[in-house]
């Protein structure tokens, strides 16, 4: 096995960074906290030139083509920059159309999505913020050729923006979903932004009212594409929480060197050294346990739900642990609209809880193996 980068993979990487450092500095990250719409449109169609929305749309559909292993490396990228943008949503909605689409479907909307004139988004989740089977209470039922959905879909990720919602719905008896495709624009639905901890990642709450569906692949099969996607959804989440803790250990170190007390720089202080070096660990070890977890899932080994669970319990304590950290090592000045330590601190936080936090997903690594 090799355990490095390929070259291709390195120099997406590097356009990744520059790209996002000349068109989305922490300055214009702020000016989109204020937005409306929590993005910006040029912003997306210049990432949809670079190929990252359709990074796993098959050529044949306008995409790329590339993989989870090439996907993890301009998510790391995006969540390092804090970017602002509907790029999470629209990753879960394309996952399910590459896993429960028809061929009719995903010819008539990855190509669209790929160009960015298309945006979709996964609505999964209920009251009380969770996606246990047994609480999902929205449900679809056929009505003629389509389906029609009833319920509320909690914390959607940029579900104000999007076009096509995927929406996973009872069609039946206990265990029994379907994937279901509903146009935003259907009078049956209802969409409501909610306030977020995290002003980088925007969150609605969706309610269908007899909304017009479009089944997404066979019937009650919904629920096992919903865990082959949330296991890639996880290790999307790890990549952008490893991210975000290179940056932060980054800008802690950066400070430690030029604050200065007494007359010597606060990094010479053994307490300060040893928050970064506890700091630099947790930032190794998420790569290593993300990177291992991505290549499970393009390889789509036996082991992929264990590694995805593994690196989105370990990334989500890792990232929160070492935000904390870098503003108790920026002192009082870290917890200031100044500075940027708490916008990933917040970010830290909501990815901490999306699609489960360490406790549930430490439960389900002991159940995985048997324990």
């Amino acid at each position: 096995m090799n355990f490095g980068f390929t070259e291709e993979q390195e120099f997406l990487r590097s356009t990744a960074r520059e790209f996002l450092a000349a068109e989305c500095p922490m300055t214009r990250v702020r000016e989109l906290l204020d937005d409306p719409a929590g993005s910006s449109q040029e912003l997306w169609q210049r990432m949809a030139e670079l190929g990252w929305l359709g990074l796993l749309v098959p050529e044949s559909l306008g995409g790329a083509g590339l993989g989870m292993v090439e996907l993890v490396v301009v998510l790391e990228e995006l969540g390092r920059a804090l970017t602002p943008s509907p790029f999470f949503g629209n990753l879960l909605g394309t996952l399910a159309l590459l896993r429960a689409g028809s061929d009719t479907q995903q010819k008539d909307l990855l190509p669209a999505v790929a160009s960015g004139a298309h945006l979709l988004t996964l609505a999964v989740t209920e009251a009380p913020g969770s996606e246990d089977p047994e609480l999902l209470q929205a449900s679809a039922r056929r009505h003629g050729a389509d389906y029609r959905v009833r319920g509320t879909k909690l914390f959607v990720p940029d579900g104000q923006n999007a076009d096509s919602l995927i929406v996973l719905a009872r069609t039946g008896g206990p265990g029994a979903f379907s994937l279901l495709r509903v146009e935003a624009s259907d009078p049956g639905v209802e969409c409501v932004t909610l306030q977020s901890i995290d002003q980088t990642r925007r969150l609605a709450e969706l309610h269908f009212d007899d909304a017009r569906a479009e089944l997404l692949g066979a019937e009650h099969g919904g629920w096992d594409a919903w865990q082959w996607l949330r296991d890639r959804a996880l290790v999307a989440l790890a990549a952008e929480a490893l991210g975000g803790t290179e940056k932060v250990l980054e800008d802690a170190v950066a400070y430690a060197k030029q604050r200065v007390q007494f007359g010597k720089p606060i990094g010479v202080h053994q307490a300060i050294k040893h928050k970064c070096a506890d700091m630099l660990i947790a930032v190794e070890s998420c790569k290593s346990i993300t990177y291992w977890a991505a290549w499970s899932a393009a390889e789509e080994t036996d082991d992929a739900p264990l590694a995805a669970a593994m690196a989105k319990a370990y990334t989500s304590d890792a990232y929160r642990e070492c935000s904390a950290e870098n503003i108790q090592i920026h002192g009082g000045v870290g917890f200031t609209w100044e500075y940027d330590c708490h916008l990933y601190y917040k970010r830290a936080k909501a990815l901490e809880v999306t699609f489960g936090d360490a406790s549930l997903h430490r439960e389900r690594v002991a159940s995985l193996l048997g324990l």
